[in-house]
């Protein structure tokens, strides 16, 4: 089920990966908590409501593979990367209706991506539309098998914190804590901290990686996706050693909490409550531990058309959705249980999305940039700061 598939019937495949969840009628009359696997294997607590809500997400994911089947059927496989020359019979389409055509396209792609990509188009469409395909084709076509057969066997700081993860990532997956999905996960891990050294390896990335494995079945592609996500899509210094871009995000995040929800972001500096509580993970591990899986990757799927500023546009929705209920909160502990309780049970990604891209309003690339622009020196002269206490600290013991 997990790991690498053969290639079969997409089609027949897509009905096969999305089963109806049915619980049984004890269940039904109690309405007690039950469990069941999601599409990716996660074991997932919830009540009858609950589950009604992912049949009817399924129905959805559905409906929306036939959209895209109908899309291949009508404009040709892989529309979505057609070059900018278009030909219509024997001719080149005019300037002007390559431009519409193409724009067209874009809308189109855009709008598609947002309501979701079906889970058997998902590794396919990632890897071109996010760059790791082009990234791939730029060093020969050995360059993972001889990148972690050439580092098997090596240590380092990094392969030990990866060794020590490893069990605690998704424990209890079906594929993912099993020997051979740990050595999968390992060697995506291990190869990426020798690639990239100023990264390494951080707490959160396995949590990114397995997702990833689940997704692109097999380990190769798992790798580049998550090179091109942490090399193009994400701000570069999120990872590193003193996670510098990771604490920009925090501050303009908060900014932006400021901007698009004013009352909920006052009350909580009234009660003291820092944002980055609950949104550093959700930075860090890409709400894979914060979200379910379906809805999780719903996000990606618009992370890697449309790039980092949906981590923004899905943080805040979060908070937006229980407005009423965090405006009534008056302890740090209720604020972190209203918001982990509601990013835990969102099983209908769409739930999150229209309030992420209707009711948030629209934040740009070049507008985060500026902002980030704008707390970076603050983050730096922080850390600067604090490396300088440690290593007076550091000083101080030695001379006792």
């Amino acid at each position: 089920m997990f790991g690498i598939q053969s290639k079969r019937d997409l089609t027949t495949e897509l009905q096969s990966q999305i089963p109806i969840l049915r619980p049984s009628i004890h269940a039904r009359r109690a309405n007690i908590v039950v469990k069941f696997q999601d599409l990716y294997g996660f074991t997932v607590e919830g009540n009858v409501d609950d589950v009604n809500v992912l049949n009817e997400v399924r129905e959805k994911v559905r409906n929306q593979g036939r959209v895209w089947w109908a899309l291949e059927a009508s404009k040709g496989a892989n529309w979505y990367l057609q070059p900018d020359t278009l030909l219509t019979g024997d001719s080149i389409v005019s300037k002007t209706s390559l431009k519409i055509s193409a724009l067209s396209n874009a809308i189109t792609l855009k709008r598609l991506i947002r309501k979701g990509i079906p889970p058997v188009l998902r590794p396919k469409v990632w890897f071109s539309l996010s760059g790791a395909a082009k990234k791939k084709s730029t060093v020969p076509e050995s360059y993972y098998g001889d990148l972690t057969k050439a580092v098997d066997g090596m240590v380092t700081p990094a392969t030990r914190q990866i060794d020590h993860d490893l069990p605690r990532t998704f424990p209890g997956h079906p594929w993912l804590d099993t020997p051979e999905g740990h050595a999968a996960l390992r060697r995506v891990l291990v190869g990426y901290s020798f690639r990239d050294s100023d990264v390494g390896y951080c707490q959160g990335l396995n949590y990114v990686a397995a997702l990833l494995l689940l997704v692109m079945k097999t380990e190769e592609d798992a790798f580049w996706m998550l090179a091109v996500l942490l090399e193009n899509v994400l701000v570069r210094d999120c990872y590193t050693t003193n996670l510098s871009g990771c604490h920009v995000e925090q501050r303009v995040f908060k900014d932006l909490l400021a901007q698009k929800c004013p009352r909920i972001a006052t009350h909580l500096d009234d009660m003291g409550f820092d944002v980055s509580l609950v949104a550093t993970e959700w930075f860090l591990c890409l709400f894979s531990k914060s979200l379910p899986s379906e809805t999780t990757l719903r996000v990606w799927d618009v992370l890697f058309y449309e790039g980092a500023k949906v981590l923004f546009h899905a943080a805040l929705a979060i908070f937006k959705m229980k407005e009423n209920e965090l405006l009534m909160a008056h302890q740090v502990g209720d604020v972190i249980n209203i918001i982990q309780t509601t990013s835990h049970q969102l099983f209908d990604p769409d739930e999150l999305l229209t309030v992420a891209f209707e009711k948030i309003g629209s934040m740009t690339t070049n507008t985060i940039s500026k902002q980030r622009k704008k707390q970076e020196p603050a983050v730096m002269a922080e850390l600067d700061q604090r490396l300088r206490r440690l290593n007076s600290l550091k000083e101080s013991g030695k001379s006792t």
